[in-house]
């Protein structure tokens, strides 16, 4: 297959304003404006049979308010006048790659219609969702058939302006100049068009107590009405919250946030006493969606601090579940962030010493500062069984499998999630090059273009539809064979509290 792409540009001005850049990566058409047109020069490139993608570069009008004169339009579907849509997988890469250069870029549907749209069209256009209007891109993509497809228009005329306007000529400036920018995204979608094998990572995603977590708001929402109040995220990941937020569920920073006598759901990260007695104070109706293995750690700092026992509390500082978990014995604990922290702490009475861990911790590095801890203290006791929580065992033990194999890995999970942080580390110290994504707007590129093996895992807190959103986004840069990486089943399930249970 030929290393060059196919890409359109209606009129002889968009294709002179593409970049020299991507002309070199292209074998370029300029298909004259229109519908017949277009569906010529789409049966032109048909036969083109060796190209591995094909592009259509060049202007549009907006149709949703608020975008100006040479911003960029990225085509996530194109709509025909009969209603038929053509899906534009991938578009959000390009868009990332569009806004790199320090352009605005805005994804979503684009029209075609059988003719230029005025702003009375245009306005019933963007009443469906369309963001821009041209009259080529709807058939010129028949040209892809099943190649990878690209398609970005600058705007050149606002939603509510005619094409006649006497400031058009300014307009069509700052547009093809903007072109010509943004034709370097497209040289990069380009570069990255190949083959490639992605390894997914099993287990990933969501855990026993997210799953748990997300249940009893849903439940709570569903028994007791909007809203339902949530003291810091349910779980730490924006997606999720955001699809809460949707269906009524608050978010609030503290207890004092929230209206007394409402309804009031805990984080899965657990709570400290104090915000317990600040919830009975305002006589909320609490529903505790804490982590049950988060809920064992707690007990664990009561036990060991009844006991006259200094607990040296592994985590990071600042973390939700580190500070609950504190608050149940604060003048017992002393926190233990990293080696450094293991080699400088003093104790009180080095022969009662305990330790506990946040759950959520690197397995690697959580052993390299317990080695640490138990060379200056040997009387030092831990916990009957492993505070690190399955899931984040699991997850990473799968991580570091797919790095071994990889050239870059993608963690699919929110920066507020340590155990998807973790798993970004996990990877890099597999010798990987490793990027926490929240979803497939956050990939760069550049980070997987040259790439012929893409692993990809998700932290615990993160939807498993996003991994396949990711999957499909690098999908649309040519042919992958996915392969799952196995290294753990989890069969774990916890009951829901009595507040929401219904049977």
């Amino acid at each position: 297959m030929s290393d060059r792409v196919l890409v359109y540009a209606p009129l002889r001005l968009e294709e002179a304003s593409l970049s020299p850049s991507l002309r070199r990566r292209a074998r370029v058409i300029r298909s004259g404006a229109g519908p017949a047109r277009a569906r010529i020069a789409a049966a032109r490139g048909l036969a083109v049979d060796d190209a591995r993608g094909v592009a259509i570069a060049g202007v549009c009008a907006a149709t949703r308010p608020g975008l100006d004169p040479g911003d960029v339009v990225v085509a996530s579907e194109l709509r025909r006048p009969d209603g038929t849509t053509i899906p534009v997988p991938g578009c959000h890469l390009l868009a990332g790659a569009v806004r790199s250069l320090g352009l605005r870029a805005e994804v979503g549907p684009l029209a075609s219609a059988e003719q230029v749209a005025g702003p009375s069209e245009r306005h019933y256009l963007a009443e469906t969702g369309a963001v821009g209007v041209d009259t080529e891109s709807a058939w010129l993509a028949d040209a892809a058939a099943g190649r990878p497809l690209a398609v970005l228009r600058t705007v050149v005329e606002s939603a509510d302006r005619e094409l006649l306007d006497p400031r058009t000529v300014l307009w069509g400036t700052r547009a093809l100049y903007a072109l010509r920018r943004a034709s370097e995204a497209l040289a990069g979608w380009a570069d990255a068009l190949r083959p490639r094998r992605v390894a997914l990572a099993a287990p990933r995603s969501f855990c026993a107590g997210v799953e748990r977590a997300i249940e009893i708001v849903e439940l709570a929402l569903e028994q007791r009405g909007a809203p339902v109040y949530v003291r810091k995220q349910i779980v730490h990941n924006e997606h999720v919250v955001a699809s809460l937020e949707s269906r009524g569920a608050v978010f609030v920073e503290e207890v004092d946030e929230i209206p007394r006598g409402a309804t009031a759901v805990f984080s899965a990260h657990g709570v400290a006493p104090a915000v317990r007695m600040a919830a009975r104070e305002r006589d909320l109706d609490v529903i505790d969606a804490t982590c049950p293995l988060v809920s064992k750690v707690h007990a664990e700092a009561r036990r060991f601090a009844a006991d006259g026992n200094t607990i040296l509390l592994i985590g990071h500082d600042g973390h939700e579940e580190i500070e609950g978990t504190a608050g149940e014995a604060p003048e017992s604990v002393v926190l233990v962030g990293d080696v450094g922290d293991a080699k400088r702490i003093s104790v009180p009475d080095p022969a009662r010493v305990t330790y506990l861990t946040q759950t959520t911790l690197a397995v690697d590095e959580t052993a390299e500062i317990l080695d640490v801890l138990r060379e200056r203290f040997p009387a030092l006791r831990g916990p009957r069984s492993d505070d690190i929580c399955y899931a984040t065992t699991n997850r990473q033990q799968a991580v570091r499998e797919i790095a071994r194999q990889s050239d870059v890995v993608l963690v699919v999970g929110s920066r507020t999630s340590s155990n998807s942080l973790r798993l970004v580390e996990v990877s890099e110290r597999e010798g990987a090059t490793a990027h926490l994504v929240d979803d497939d707007r956050d990939i760069d590129l550049e980070w997987i273009a040259d790439a012929r093996t893409i692993g990809i895992s998700a932290g615990a807190s993160a939807p498993d539809r996003l991994v396949n959103e990711v999957v499909d986004a690098i999908g649309a840069l040519g042919e992958i064979e996915v392969a799952e990486a196995t290294t753990a089943s989890e069969s774990v399930f916890f009951r829901l509290p009595p507040e929401v249970r219904t049977r």
